[in-house]
This record gives structure tokens, C-alpha cells and sequence, in this order.
């Protein structure tokens, strides 16, 4: 054995992700419904995992709010599974929370090819994590995600390292404790799933608590920068039929407008649910009412009280 084997082979050993559960030892074994029930309880876990992770969770949250409003941008770093789901949770930000793609961003080991096919071997090397977050022109504004289940993928360590040299924010996801990346991260998340299913197959519970944390992180970041009314995605891009019709029901439900007069204030305000809303609800004209908007940095619940107040 090389000696580059025999020290990644011990570095493992420590890792509760590559970790064997003496419970699954006979899995292949067992009939396909034994063996999904079996799967089905460890997933259960996870919940509770990301669910002690909230307060850091929330810090993250926090963070990348202001980084938007101070013109900066939340960026996903990763590689493989984890990099697949930072890239996933990026590019779903623009149609559900109608914001420019610039402003959350996924950064993959491996570059776009990378997300649809493994690129083996893209994610040891630290100088490409440095050399991603350059080409990024990450700066102070920014938040960077820095996510690795192990905790230690070179790509996400070099990239962290390199954002914190820029005076980025930096945020570590990972599903072990200590790890390498934490030690580079102002705000440390790690969601503590266990050995997985199949031992260090972190595509897992590992990958399900990584897509629920960065859920929790970018939809709590949208709330707090009034990306939302209620539970209504009023900043929803029109961008399909789905979506169209989507934005009609939003209306629909805050301002008890037919369809038909909803399909209708759409049209007037450039197919803005938002403007919409303010323009039905208060009878001012989709100028005006976008102005509102604006001068309330975009919350509708505040744009709605002061025209009540006049």
C-alpha cells in the first residue's frame, strides 16, 4: 500500500461517514421491502440531525440576508453529491423567488460537466477550489458555502481558504464534527446523520441533510430580504404556465380577486404577483404601485400597511 493510500485509508477511519453500521451487515440479505424499511428508518433520522443545527443554521441565514442587501451574493461551493445539490439549490432561486442568477450561485468541482457526470479526481485539488472562487471575484459582500460531508474535500477546503483571504463571510456544511472545513468557516453547520446504509455512500443521509439545510438556508434568506408574503412566493417568476398560473392563485388568494381580474392586474404590471397585489389592494396604478415597493425594499406586508395608513 502506497503511503498516500495508507493516509487517506486512516484519515477515514475517523469519519463517522465512512463509518460501517453493524445493523445493515446482512442487508443484501433481506427482501426489497425489508431492505426499503430498513433505508426508510435511517432517513428518519435526519430530521433531528439538521434540527440541532438551527441556531448555526439561522447565523447563516442572517449572514447571507445582509450580503444580498449589500449588493453580494450567496455562493455554494462543493463536489460531487454535495456540489450537484449547492448547483441544484442555486439555479432554483431565480424562478421561485423572482432574483437575477447572480445572486446565489453554485460552484462545482469539475465545472458544468461535472454536474451530469462524475469527474473523478476533480475534487482533490485545492488549488481548483482557489482557482473557482477567483475566477468568482468573491469579495467581502459574499457568503460562501462551503459544503463537504467528510468535512475535508480539498476543492471546498482551498475555496473556503481562498474566500476568507477575500473577507467573504464562509459557512461549512458537513455531517462530521471536527472537521477540516469548520476550522476555515466563520458559522459551522454539521447535521450528525450517522454511518450511512451503504458505509460512505454520502449521496445519503448525508446528501438529504445537506438539500435540507440549504433549503433552510436560502428560503429563510428570501423571507428575510421580503422575497415572501405569508407563505405565498409573491416574487414568483412568471416564467411558464405552471407558473403563470401559480402567480394568478397568489393574487387570487391575498386580494380576493377573480381570476379573471387577477390574469388582468398581471398583465398591467408586467406579470409582478407583487405589483399586482399593491395595485388591487390599494386601486393605485402599477407605477405607483411599484414605487411603493421600492421604497419598502420590496416586503409587501409593509408596502400594504402604509397604504392603509394613508
Amino acid at each position: 500500500m502506497s503511503q498516500e493510500i495508507r493516509r487517506e485509508s486512516q484519515a477515514l477511519e475517523n469519519l463517522i461517514t465512512e463509518a460501517i453500521a453493524p445493523q445493515m451487515a446482512d442487508i443484501d440479505a433481506l427482501d426489497t421491502q425489508a431492505r426499503l424499511r430498513l433505508i426508510n428508518q435511517e432517513d428518519a433520522k435526519v430530521a433531528a440531525a439538521v434540527g440541532q443545527e438551527i441556531p448555526q443554521i439561522a447565523r447563516a441565514v442572517h449572514r447571507a440576508a445582509h450580503s444580498l442587501r449589500a449588493g453580494g451574493r450567496l455562493i455554494y461551493v462543493g463536489a460531487g453529491t454535495s456540489g450537484r445539490l449547492g448547483v441544484l439549490d442555486a439555479v432554483e432561486c431565480p424562478p421561485t423567488f423572482g432574483v437575477p442568477p447572480e445572486w446565489v450561485q453554485g460552484l462545482l468541482a469539475g465545472g458544468r460537466d461535472a454536474m451530469f457526470r462524475a469527474v473523478e479526481g476533480a475534487e482533490d485539488d485545492p488549488a481548483l477550489g482557489v482557482a473557482a472562487i477567483i475566477d468568482a471575484d468573491v469579495n467581502e459582500n459574499d457568503t460562501v458555502v462551503g459544503i463537504s460531508a467528510s468535512g475535508r474535500a480539498p476543492f471546498v477546503v482551498g475555496a473556503l481558504r481562498q474566500a476568507r483571504k477575500r473577507n467573504a463571510a464562509t459557512v461549512s456544511l458537513a455531517n462530521n464534527r471536527p472537521s477540516e472545513i469548520e476550522t476555515l468557516a466563520d458559522i459551522a453547520i454539521a447535521p450528525l446523520v450517522g454511518p450511512e446504509v451503504l458505509a460512505g455512500s454520502t449521496r445519503l443521509k448525508s446528501g438529504t441533510a445537506q438539500k435540507m439545510v440549504l433549503n433552510m438556508i436560502s428560503t429563510g434568506t428570501m423571507m428575510e430580504i421580503g422575497k415572501t408574503y405569508g407563505n405565498l412566493m409573491v416574487d414568483v417568476r412568471a416564467t411558464n404556465a405552471k407558473l403563470r398560473a401559480r402567480a394568478v392563485r397568489i393574487v387570487c388568494q391575498v386580494t380576493g380577486a377573480t381570476p379573471e381580474q387577477a390574469e388582468a392586474a398581471l398583465a398591467q404590471c408586467g406579470g409582478s404577483a407583487k405589483v399586482a397585489i399593491v395595485h388591487l389592494e390599494t386601486g393605485r396604478a402599477p407605477d405607483e404601485s411599484r414605487r411603493l415597493l421600492a421604497q419598502t425594499g420590496g416586503f409587501l406586508r409593509k408596502a400594504l400597511g402604509i397604504a392603509a395608513e394613508r
